[in-house]
């Protein structure tokens, strides 16, 4: 199985595929294998010299995920987020309350005024992020 651009594997690696094999196999390119393990949503365990290895458990999560973002129109990222908002509960509970939120002008803040104070506050935000 291995050629010139891929590494020889030891024999308890014989039962995986490299990257550029799995993207082969899977469909996917292994830029984007790359990615999808940058995201945490499939990582491959590593060689003793740091080579990425795919094996079936691998290539499965890989198969289920193009069908999970075929069946519901999904990105990567969307599964990303989801991922993340699964191990990081503070940020699921500050997504749920800006869902949540409605509207409000400040009440300091008079009716014919809202408008040019909400740009105010953007203008001041972007200056800051600048």
């Amino acid at each position: 199985m291995a050629s010139a651009t891929t590494p020889k594997r030891a024999a308890k690696d014989a039962d995986a595929l490299t990257i550029n094999e799995a993207a082969e196999t899977s469909g996917w390119s292994a830029r984007m294998l790359r990615y999808i393990e940058n995201a945490g949503l499939v990582e491959p365990p590593r060689s003793p010299a740091g080579y990425r290895l795919y094996g079936p458990g691998e290539l499965q999560r890989l198969r289920t995920l193009r069908e999970l973002l075929n069946s519901h129109d999904l990105e990567i990222s969307n599964v990303g987020f989801a991922r993340r908002l699964r191990k990081e509960p503070q940020l699921g509970h500050a997504v749920n309350l800006w869902l949540d939120q409605t509207p409000e002008r400040p009440a300091e803040v008079a009716d014919a005024d809202w408008l040019s104070w909400e740009q105010r506050k953007h203008k001041k935000l972007l200056e800051a992020a600048a």
